[in-house]
């Protein structure tokens, strides 16, 4: 039973307005997503969609830095609770397959005779890769901060 306030961690502690929407899809990534949906025939299709395939990554690293990293959030949370070591692991594990995923899409666009429908599979694969990381973070946070842990109400 909690008997006291939840402390939240420091990395959450922004005021409620400065949070972005749960279910918002950074500007980055819906950046990328709109690129990748024009015809490959459109000119500079190619070059569109790696600039802006960029920030996604340089996003990704800093998100890998903030969460890993020696004062990052999954050490404050496995110090809060570390029944959640188990979905850390996981969270860190798919660190390494995003950051490959998103050099494989990279790569593919650096090549001007790539096939475009195999980009955008790889692109595909690599959205669908986040959305389901973004929402183990969120389920993981959930965990971390909102869950009782037994005692009556």
């Amino acid at each position: 039973m909690v008997t006291g306030p939840v402390q939240q961690p420091t990395i959450l502690a922004r005021p409620p307005a400065a949070r972005p929407h749960p279910g918002a899809l950074p500007d980055d990534l819906r950046a990328f997503a709109v690129a990748l949906a024009v015809p490959p025939t459109e000119p500079r299709w190619r070059e569109c969609v790696l600039s802006r395939l960029r920030p996604v990554g340089q996003g990704f690293v800093e998100h890998v830095r903030s969460t890993e990293g020696a004062s990052g959030l999954y050490r404050e949370l496995l110090a809060h609770s570390p029944r959640l070591d188990r979905r850390v692991r996981l969270l860190t594990r798919e660190h390494t397959a995003i950051l490959a995923a998103i050099l494989t899409v990279q790569r593919a666009a650096e090549q001007p005779d790539a096939c475009a429908e195999e980009l955008r599979g790889r692109a595909g694969l690599l959205l669908r890769a986040l959305a389901r990381h973004r929402q183990r973070g969120a389920d993981l946070l959930w965990q971390a901060y909102q869950t009782d842990l037994g005692g009556e109400t």
